[in-house]
């Protein structure tokens, strides 16, 4: 089957073997390109990183400064979960699209031997650095299914990407990979693939078979306030790590293994972990029935705490609170509690608002006022910066937004922040130099004429040294920019979330609020 294979897309009524409905195909992924794919790179073990040392730091570069300005609040924990010796697969669910790997990549100690949907490898500009990075393409059952290419190229490709994949884990190396095969807006986690544990357990059985130490598998929460929202709170959990032991695999697998042929563990090995892997992961999800659930055990956090004086002040703490809800709530809930605080939960949703919405009195917020000062102070500044921002990061911003909100019919909610972390990642390191010249170029060939740029080029001595000099001095400016324009943003998101309370207060919906929440604290 030659390049340029394409299947049908979006929802087709598809079901898996289980009958479980496919996930709905993008339009990247509906375009199989066989070739390409068959003569993706391998990777490489013998050094320090399986694709390109040098490619593969200039993505992780590029990727923590990026995030850095994804995200408002961001917490990493558990860390020292992550064993010093042998490969770790990283597991966890996903409903964010490219932010769940990236946040993955940048918090872990280990370069990554790394597998993904097979559109990664051959879109224009993605497909570059995953073809450095020697990332190894995985033909999912929707695309099998729906006639992307024949059962036995399928069979080939993932029997070569899940070898390469288990022997760069066997090797030391780190990996993700995300059990339910696919990003989603559930509340609760998908069925399980068998992928990822199959993979975990051929690098346990190469690990024995070359002597090297057996590898873990690492369960990952990936928590977000708002998953698709620009600027949101993240908290990353890394969990306590699964040994994979390789006793009870018998000694013919482990020689084929370790000679480099790809041989499938048993089955009921696979189950096993599987069912194992699923217990540690789900509690470190929402873990709910349904959004609505999950606000309320979020609002019920907060109340709790105000009742004991331990209020959450953090995202992370928030999480923690409404997870003890959950928990609570799984042996001995209370129907009546939890429908007051649906609906209460429901109504700041309503109002784009959450549990912080509550003060300690059950009344919706009133705004600080001893914060305006500062406030003032950054939304000054932000405005001060504009004209180095707009023609840098916001010509990206706007064009990240287009794409989010374009792509959101064929690739749903949860791609929206792939888009705005590959415009903002691509355009802030590539275009921002090309920007920059260009102003640079024309202020002193096109407008040299003007006294104040006589003067900077007399005082540089040349035109062209002018150039090099002020060029990277732009290019500074505009990260500056971006800083100081982002602190403004969270500014202004902070006057419209106090204007939202402020209009609810005052709304029949504020005195509904604040009697629920009332109720809810006298009866905790």
């Amino acid at each position: 089957m030659g390049e340029g294979n394409q299947m049908v897309f979006g929802d087709d009524g598809a079901k898996d073997a289980h009958g479980n409905p496919l996930p709905v195909l993008s339009k990247s992924a509906s375009k199989m390109k066989i070739d390409r794919l068959m003569s993706t790179p391998l990777p490489s073990f013998q050094g320090a990183s399986p694709g390109s040392r040098f490619w593969s730091w200039i993505a992780t570069v590029m990727l923590k400064a990026t995030l850095f300005f994804q995200f408002r609040r961001y917490e990493v924990s558990g860390r020292d979960n992550i064993p010093l010796e042998g490969g770790t697969l990283c597991c966890a669910w996903h409903t964010n699209g490219l932010i769940d790997p990236a946040t993955i990549m940048t918090t872990h100690p280990k370069y990554f031997v790394i597998g993904g949907r097979h559109d990664l490898v051959t879109r224009p500009l993605i497909g570059f650095w995953a073809r450095k990075m020697a990332v190894q393409p995985v033909v999912r059952q929707a695309e099998l299914i729906r006639g992307g290419c024949s059962e036995d190229v399928a069979a080939t490709l993932n029997g070569r990407s899940l070898l390469k994949l288990s022997t760069g884990i066997s090797h030391g190396f780190g990996c993700f990979l995300f059990p339910e095969g696919t990003s989603h807006d559930e509340s609760h986690m998908l069925r399980f693939k068998t992928g990822p544990m199959r993979i975990a357990l051929s690098a346990a059985a190469m690990a024995r078979g070359n002597g090297n130490p057996a590898p873990y598998i690492i369960p990952i929460g990936l928590h977000w306030r708002v998953r698709h929202h620009w600027r949101t709170d993240a908290w990353i959990e890394y969990g306590k790590p699964i040994k994979i032991s390789a006793e009870s695999l018998e000694q013919e697998i482990v020689d084929k293994l370790t000679l480099g042929d790809w041989c499938e563990p048993p089955a009921d090995s696979v189950n096993s972990l599987r069912d194992e892997l699923r217990q540690r992961l789900e509690p470190m999800t929402p873990n709910a029935p349904d959004w609505e659930t999950h606000r309320a055990w979020h609002l019920l956090g907060h109340l709790e705490g105000v009742a004991r004086r331990q209020r959450p002040k953090t995202w992370r703490a928030e999480v923690e609170s409404a997870r003890q809800i959950r928990e609570k709530m799984a042996t001995d809930i209370d129907e009546d509690r939890l429908h007051k605080a649906k609906e209460t939960a429901e109504i700041l949703e309503e109002h784009h608002l959450d549990a912080r919405a509550i003060s300690e009195t059950g009344e919706v917020r009133r705004a600080k006022i001893l914060r305006a000062p500062m406030n003032f102070l950054k939304l000054l500044v932000g405005l001060i910066m504009l004209p180095f921002f707009i023609p840098s990061s916001g010509i990206l911003a706007i064009f990240g937004n287009y794409l989010g909100d374009k792509n959101i019919e064929n690739e749903g909610l949860d791609a929206r922040t792939s888009y705005h972390l590959l415009v903002s990642m691509f355009g802030s390191f590539f275009l921002w130099p090309s920007i920059a010249l260009g102003i640079v170029l024309t202020s002193v060939f096109v407008a040299g004429d003007s006294s104040w740029m006589n003067t900077v080029v007399l005082a540089l001595g040349g035109e062209w040294i002018t150039v090099l000099l002020i060029t990277p001095i732009l290019v500074i400016m505009f990260l500056l920019s971006a800083y100081t324009t982002v602190n403004a943003w969270d500014v202004s998101e902070d006057i419209r979330r106090a204007m939202r309370r402020s209009s609810l207060r005052r709304s029949l919906d504020g005195e509904k609020v604040k009697k629920l929440c009332q109720e809810l604290l006298s009866s905790p």
